[in-house]
């Protein structure tokens, strides 16, 4: 994620003149750069300058389907700065937006910097053919390396003369560790607890300690070739273009399901906050439910409309702290206003135990994103302690609501445990409506990668490149509305989504990986504990996925 000055790998360049000017430009940052060394791809101390070497060489890997992950990836898990744009609207703030630099991960490139000096649109652009088959009014227009090296020789001085600011401390990359890990599976921890017993809580801990092992995978996958840079990335470095399609598709309908599971869950909160509520519309009575599910998809459609989503990002990171309020507050209500119900405790419950292990999966389904703050961190080296703090801290957290809601609830707990509180205590309506603020940040976050992959194949040349994203993004929106009215089942549908999705993107993909890439490299010990994994996460994916499903088909 890291853009250095050669990262326009997004672009496939033949020119004989760019590659001169491209080797030029890598052989004076290596010779003005003392700190870079030889390293190994392993090493924990000099692995930093190694890779930032590695990155500063071009890449193919960014030239197939999809371009826009990195980007789109980078604006879904950080903070940026705050601007406002919308589709087909551009402005001179986008040149420094979220799509190619964040102010929490803080990444700022020495072609972005000059950029800004320069006009909107300047002829030797308008002179250049599309480079990328995506639509123009979605991905922000990049300076072509050419005219960057031509117009501003001096771009690296210029660069450096400003604070270094692209690089992310030990702080920023655990806090967006937690803000991709910790999210709406915290609500179903105690259901968890009542579909598996207590004994199944010991399989949260456990998936727990695989994650952070395949976390720790990806990024020797990400140091064993340059240009490597994104999950997909990894995943055509290992099984070619076609895993590399297969991963993206695997990564964009995980993200299209949390937006199902976000309608859903606003339905489920909002009706019980107001059970008789209800619309007559053309014929149709609307129950609470379906009424609010149909509110929430309006309210956040303008949201997916923007081009520039730097301000919900900006509020999104709010989550960390929404998740910290509700499980408070779930504690205050259990300890001190002493609500709950006297209802039956399971030890261990096999007959629904996988559909626990889908919920328990769901809640570590942040691997797509730890590529993004591996690339963005100061110190590489840290990136083990990142993830190992951000692991520990979320897990708390799920563990945390999980005992103290099945102890208030028992076998009574719903889906959510907010659908178990009383709704006129002070701290249920603090709980309430801090998980029903929340999804409206993430919604339009959650989506864009999934629209921005699809806007990729509409031709930059074409006329109407901006309806077509406004008609793709609506469309997607009023997709998930329609999923989640057919399956209202919040912890059926999550239960899906951790058993399938989780479990390939989280505990198979990136050992099959690491398997395939460093081949001939790795160890008895890894190759022996990749392949327990893989087989560990392929049961867990095969009994939770029909288990989960078995119950929609059923409650259907």
């Amino acid at each position: 994620m890291r853009n250095s000055v050669s990262d326009h790998s997004f672009y496939i360049e033949s020119d004989e003149e760019d590659d001169h000017q491209e080797k030029h430009l890598d052989k004076s940052e290596e010779n003005g750069d003392g700190n870079e060394s030889d390293s190994s791809n392993y090493s924990n101390d000099d692995d930093d300058n190694h890779n930032d070497r590695l990155e500063s060489k071009p890449s193919s890997y960014n030239s197939a389907w999809p371009q826009s992950y990195r980007q789109s990836m980078d604006i879904y898990s950080s903070v940026p700065s705050p601007s406002l744009t919308f589709l087909g609207t551009p402005s001179l703030s986008h040149l420094g937006s979220s799509f190619l630099a964040s102010s929490l991960t803080k990444r700022h490139t020495p072609e972005v910097l000059p950029s800004l000096h320069k006009p909107l649109i300047s002829q030797a652009e308008e002179d250049q053919p599309p480079q990328r088959r995506s639509s123009h009014t979605l991905l922000p227009p990049l300076p072509s390396r050419r005219s960057a090296i031509k117009k501003f020789p001096d771009e690296k001085s210029v660069a450096h003369e400003l604070p270094v600011s692209r690089q992310s401390s030990y702080g920023q990359g655990v806090l967006n560790g937690i803000n991709v890990l910790c999210g709406v599976g915290i609500l179903s921890t105690p259901y968890a607890v009542k579909e598996g017993g207590w004994a199944g809580l010991s399989i949260l801990f456990i998936f727990g300690m695989l994650s952070y092992y395949t976390g720790i995978l990806l990024r020797y996958c990400l140091d064993s070739q340059p240009g490597l840079e994104t999950y997909p990335d990894i995943g055509q470095a290992a099984f070619g273009t076609v895993g590399r399609i297969i991963i993206s598709i695997i990564l964009y309908v995980e993200l299209y399901s949390c937006c199902v599971e976000y309608i859903i869950l606003e339905g489920d909160n909002l009706s019980a906050l107001f059970p008789n509520a209800h619309l007559n519309l053309g014929g149709y009575q609307l129950d609470a439910r379906h009424l609010f599910a149909l509110v929430t998809t309006l309210a956040v459609l303008p949201t997916v409309w923007l081009r520039d989503l730097t301000i919900l990002s900006y509020i999104s990171a709010g989550g960390v702290i929404a998740s910290v309020m509700v499980v408070i507050c779930l504690y205050w209500l259990g300890l001190v206003d002493h609500v709950g119900t006297q209802s039956k405790e399971t030890v261990l419950n096999l007959s629904s135990l996988p559909v626990a292990i889908g919920l328990y999966g769901y809640c570590y389904s942040g691997h797509a994103v730890f590529p993004n703050i591996y690339t963005s961190l100061e110190k590489r080296s840290q990136f083990p302690a990142v993830l190992f703090t951000s692991f520990a801290i979320v897990t708390v957290l799920y563990a945390g609501a999980a005992v103290m809601g099945y102890m208030m609830f028992g076998d009574s707990a719903e889906s959510q445990f907010t659908l178990n509180l009383p709704t006129d205590l002070v701290a249920s309506k603090i709980a309430f409506w801090t998980t029903i603020v929340n999804p409206f940040t993430k919604y339009a976050l959650t989506m864009a990668p999934v629209a921005m992959s699809l806007e990729e194949l509409i031709p930059s040349n074409h006329t109407k490149s901006h309806m077509y994203s406004i008609l793709i993004r609506t469309a997607l929106v009023m997709s998930t509305l329609f999923v989640a009215l057919k399956v209202p089942f919040f912890a059926f549908v999550m239960a899906l989504i951790g058993s399938f999705f989780t479990m390939l993107v989280t505990l198979i993909l990136p050992c099959a990986c690491f398997l395939r890439i460093l081949k001939g490299k790795t160890s008895p010990i890894q190759v022996v504990t990749c392949i327990l994994i893989i087989i560990i996460g392929s049961i867990s994916a095969v009994i939770g996925s029909y288990s989960a499903v078995s119950k929609i088909i059923h409650s259907l």
